[in-house]
């Protein structure tokens, strides 16, 4: 408002929030702050900064700030610019030129979201606030560098293990900074790298209708519509990708860019002209018909009327969810075999109690359940022998999930998952050894999570969804005992996106070696 009015009360309230960060005792949000660990210190330590998405955040808040208002902030506040470079200097600058051993760097360790998310920002910090010379050469020269060591992470399939959601906030934020790089050198990376260009795709390719998302690991099925779209948009013109435009033109009927992606994207958004003068598309990815696998991630994405999704993939990825072999399958674009997402993080979230939350256990995943126990977590615990094949109306993959369960008994479980001409068929076939114990053999069950309604009759179950979608029957051997199990919801994550309740539908297969489960709409 101060930039666009240039009225004294705005660039007043402007100043006023740009003090009161400068005066923060730390700029690192609370979570992330490892000053425990080094100080024994339960408060911010001031004298060593710690650099995390919080403290990027601030710093590139102010660059953007200083290059909206520098000279209205000379004129009316002498000294407000020299104090925002002294706290940029102190609390990122030096201690990221210092250290080498930030996790996010990816210098000892798989590179994630945080990589390109705090480079991003300390490079436009660096661009706006230190002088031309060596000091900003360097900052800009270890940006560079570390965006380079994410871009070289980044697969040439371009997917991210970490879904749709965390997109936005990792090769997206990529995208944005290497955006910055081109304006400031003219030399434009995207249309050059594969992995760039497949990873403008990703969203639409993640997209199932009506605001529904493919989501694994953490994130939800329903995401906010709030997005740097712009910056989509802005990215798949560059890789020329017409349909990721499209994707991106789509939600132009709202807001040219949202206040709460922060100042950078803001102004972005609403100052760029090509965005701005974007007609608003058409985007409705379930009256199309494609397939698309994307290797990196062992995923198998099919649209029709009925979409089926299913992932090999590890236990050790990025944000995980124990869920190999896991499928989703979507009536009309929206979910009813499905991902729960996760509920609100917390400490344990991220701690070694992780796994005792239930969204993040395969028993709460559409996976298999062997002699009462799910999957375990770690790398190690992954698919083998994936193999997906798309096109000429059959898409396929088939996986052996065993070694996700760590369990010497079980020899082999092999899953495939395929689309044929509207239905869907999960055959799984399984080698398990004859079972000893004296107690009675633990139950082995393949298990559907769902939301929706659902009517149980043998061999049969027939699904309501949400939203008006076309009802979805589930039909295997009525000789196989089928039962539900309620799972109340009362997370906010949770409920925003499924209400108050999903359920999950148990087939008992103790005694079998295989078992069929098709999937069709029902007809109307």
């Amino acid at each position: 408002m101060a930039a666009a009015t240039g009225e004294d009360r705005w660039l007043d309230e402007a100043v006023d929030g740009a003090i009161l960060l400068c005066e923060q005792s730390s700029w690192c949000w609370p979570a992330h702050d490892h000053t425990r660990q080094r100080h024994g210190s339960v408060l911010a330590t001031v004298t060593d900064p710690c650099v995390d998405l919080g403290a990027g955040e601030a710093v590139a808040q102010l660059a953007w700030l200083d290059a909206l208002l520098g000279d209205a902030l000379d004129a009316r506040y002498p000294g407000v610019r020299e104090r925002i470079r002294h706290e940029a200097q102190v609390r990122v600058f030096e201690p990221f030129v210092r250290r080498r051993d930030w996790h996010w760097i990816g210098l000892d360790g798989p590179v994630h979201n945080w990589n390109p998310w705090i480079h991003g920002n300390v490079l436009v910090a660096a661009l706006r606030l230190l002088p031309a010379g060596d000091p900003r050469d360097l900052v800009i020269g270890l940006c560079i560098e570390g965006l380079d060591r994410y871009v070289a992470a980044l697969p040439e399939d371009g997917a991210i293990d970490e879904g749709y959601a965390y997109w936005w906030n990792g090769a997206c934020r990529l995208l944005e900074a290497l955006d910055v790089l081109t304006s400031a050198t003219g030399v434009d990376p995207v249309p050059l790298v594969r992995a760039l260009r497949e990873t403008v795709a990703f969203p639409h390719r993640m997209h199932l209708g009506r605001g529904w998302y493919v989501n694994v690991a953490d994130g939800p099925a329903k995401p906010s519509p709030v997005q740097p779209w712009h910056a989509l948009f802005r990215a798949a013109r560059r890789a020329g990708d017409a349909r990721a435009e499209a994707h991106a033109r789509a939600h132009r009927a709202g807001p040219a860019a949202h206040e709460a992606e922060g100042l950078g994207r803001l102004v972005r958004g609403a100052t760029d002209p090509d965005w701005l003068r974007a007609a608003p598309g058409d985007d409705v990815p379930e009256r199309r018909a494609d397939a698309i696998h994307l290797p990196s991630t062992q995923m198998l994405v099919a649209r029709g009327p009925l979409t089926l999704v299913a992932k090999g993939g590890h236990n050790g990825e990025n944000h995980n969810h124990n869920d190999v072999g896991s499928v989703i399958v979507a009536s009309d674009g929206v979910p009813v075999v499905i991902d729960a997402g996760r509920p609100t993080y917390t400490a344990q979230t991220f701690g070694p109690a992780r796994y005792d939350i239930w969204t993040m256990q395969s028993q709460w995943h559409s996976t298999p359940f062997v002699r009462g126990a799910g999957q375990r977590a770690g790398a190690a615990f992954g698919a083998r022998s994936v193999h997906a094949s798309t096109g000429s109306g059959l898409s396929r993959i088939t996986m052996d999930l065993a070694p996700a369960y760590g369990d010497p008994a079980l020899r082999s479980w092999r899953r495939t998952a395929s689309l044929e001409a509207g239905r869907i068929l999960l055959a799984d076939a399984w080698d398990l050894d004859e079972w000893t114990g004296s107690d009675p053999e633990p139950r082995t069950e393949i298990r559907f999570l769902i939301a929706g309604d659902i009517e149980l009759a043998p061999g049969r179950a027939r699904v309501t969804p949400r939203e008006g979608a076309t009802p979805v029957v589930l039909e295997w051997d009525p000789e196989v005992a089928a039962s539900t199990v309620a799972r109340e919801l009362d997370d906010p994550w949770l409920t925003e996106v499924w209400g108050a309740r999903l359920m999950r539908l148990d087939l008992d297969v103790r005694g079998r070696s295989s078992l069929d489960v098709s999937i069709t709409q029902e007809e109307r």
